[in-house]
């Protein structure tokens, strides 16, 4: 039975040893950073005296109700860039973009985010936005329309150079910055673009001309070429038709041409030998260099049709894109408009919510202000009246008391006023010592003197607060008059009137 009981408790002793480790074991994601406060412990690259501790990448005790725990996303973040710049020409444009940063996986980054961010990381890109816009107008500023469009990544460079040294004490580093677009409401960048297409357009037209002329010559040498063909061909129609002819008399008069037939075989022999050799020669001229000839004409002339028609189709194209291009652009600044205008009546909506606001909350403050002002003069009132009622009270029930306090209240100002009658005196000699000092200084406080003046003059401003004072009634009916404090004359010296005694 005690085995069983010591086995049990053993047991249950395990089991909230495991539960309470589980309760103070915290382990850190890949994506986060654990940020524990109320620890000593220095973190590696950091000072001390920071009061938290960081923890990525693996697990950590924490004390629960000692340390507390918070995380530190390390995931990547963007915030879309749209910003009005005016370059060094003075030229309005709008450029967009993206940046895409994270916090640094350093421990010093994390604790630099951590300080800023903690507890307000869905404000990170609002706050990354900022310091790009800034930077971004003062770098649009010292550029103009050309350089940002020829070199773009000169300006997301400078950006970036701009922004690191800030970003760095955020705590965060930049993965990628880019510039998608740079709008021109002004249209001055189509201006631009203008004589440049129009350069491109002249180019196209001189070619489409320069193509005419070299097939209108083509054709014209192709008109020639047919035309000697015809004349080579009646040629030798022609010859070969005065051979019949002659072929014909030849058999017309056989008989009577025998003989000089016979005779003239010899030269009809040569003549045709003389012939057949000048066909031989034409044919090898024809084979040399007509036909040779021939074949280089057609190549420079397929190679001009093959030129003209390649440029041709390029002049096409380009015709073609410019009108794409054209279309797009024109799309582009309808949307842009339309854009801009839902703007415009979204933030003058927003404005005049404002101004209703604000007048709602000026009104709600100064009637509360009033109110304020009214309850503490209704209570300054309540309490001077209620003093003003217990200084009567008190005088009525023990008037020499209350005489006594105010004197000893104002005892310093008559005892500096009894001291203002030894100002003028540079030498005094005094016969007794110590008691002819405190002789001297009671008769200037009694005796008439300043300090005595004094008292009169409190006395008699509470015999006139007593007059005014309106006198208690006790269930309807006044009480009894309080007996007048006897005042008695006495004797004083020098020049100073006398003074009432209590």
């Amino acid at each position: 039975m005690v085995i069983g009981v010591t086995a049990g408790l053993v047991l249950a002793a395990i089991m909230a040893l495991f539960g309470l480790f589980k309760l103070m074991w915290r382990v850190a994601e890949p994506n986060e950073a654990l940020v524990i406060s109320g620890s000593k412990h220095r973190t590696e690259g950091l000072g001390q005296g920071m009061g938290f501790r960081i923890v990525t990448g693996h697990g950590t005790l924490v004390l629960p109700g000692v340390q507390a725990v918070r995380k530190m996303s390390l995931d990547l973040n963007e915030t879309e860039l749209s910003v009005d710049c005016v370059t060094h020409q003075g030229i309005p444009l709008r450029v967009r973009g993206v940046v895409i940063f994270k916090v640094g996986d350093d421990f010093v980054s994390i604790a630099n985010a951590a300080r800023r961010f903690l507890d307000q990381q869905k404000l990170m890109s609002e706050r990354v936005h900022n310091v790009f816009a800034g930077h971004l107008r003062s770098i649009v500023g010292g550029l103009t329309v050309g350089d940002m469009i020829r070199d773009r990544e000169k300006l997301t460079g400078q950006t970036r150079a701009a922004c690191g040294t800030e970003m760095e004490k955020l705590g965060l580093i930049v993965d990628s910055l880019q510039i998608h677009e740079i709008e021109d409401p002004t249209g001055y960048i189509k201006n631009l673009a203008m004589p440049h297409a129009a350069a491109v357009q002249r180019d196209a037209r001189i070619a489409q001309a320069e193509a005419n002329r070299l097939a209108t010559e083509a054709e014209q040498q192709a008109a020639a070429r047919m035309s000697e063909a015809t004349r080579d061909s009646e040629i030798l129609q022609a010859g070969y038709q005065a051979e019949r002819d002659k072929a014909a008399a030849s058999s017309r008069q056989a008989g009577p041409l025998a003989d000089a037939a016979a005779r003239q075989e010899v030269v009809v022999q040569e003549t045709r030998v003389a012939e057949l050799e000048a066909q031989r020669r034409e044919q090898q001229l024809q084979a040399d260099v007509r036909k040779p000839a021939d074949a280089q004409a057609y190549e420079k002339r397929t190679l001009a049709e093959g030129e003209r028609d390649a440029r041709i189709s390029a002049a096409e194209a380009k015709a073609r894109e410019t009108e794409l291009a054209a279309v797009a652009e024109a799309n582009r600044v309808k949307t842009a408009a339309l854009a801009e205008a839902e703007a415009t009546k979204a933030r003058g909506a927003a404005s005049a919510t404002a101004t209703r606001a604000t007048g709602e909350a000026e009104a709600a403050a100064a009637q509360a202000k009033g109110l304020a002002l009214a309850e503490a003069a209704r209570a300054k009132g309540l309490a001077e009246a209620e003093a003003i009622k217990a200084r009567a009270a008190a005088l009525a029930e023990n008037q020499e008391a209350v005489v006594a306090q105010q004197l000893a209240e104002k005892w310093p100002e008559i005892v500096q006023a009894g001291a203002g009658a030894f100002g003028s005196v540079d030498h005094m000699v005094l016969l007794n010592g110590a008691d002819g000092m405190s002789d001297m200084f009671a008769k200037a406080l009694t005796m008439g003197g300043t300090g005595l003046g004094l008292a009169r003059q409190l006395l008699a401003t509470m015999s006139q607060g007593d007059q005014a004072e309106p006198v208690p009634q006790v269930n309807g009916v006044a009480p009894a008059t309080p007996p007048s404090p006897r005042k008695e004359r006495i004797p004083v010296t020098g020049d100073q009137e006398d003074g009432p005694a209590v």
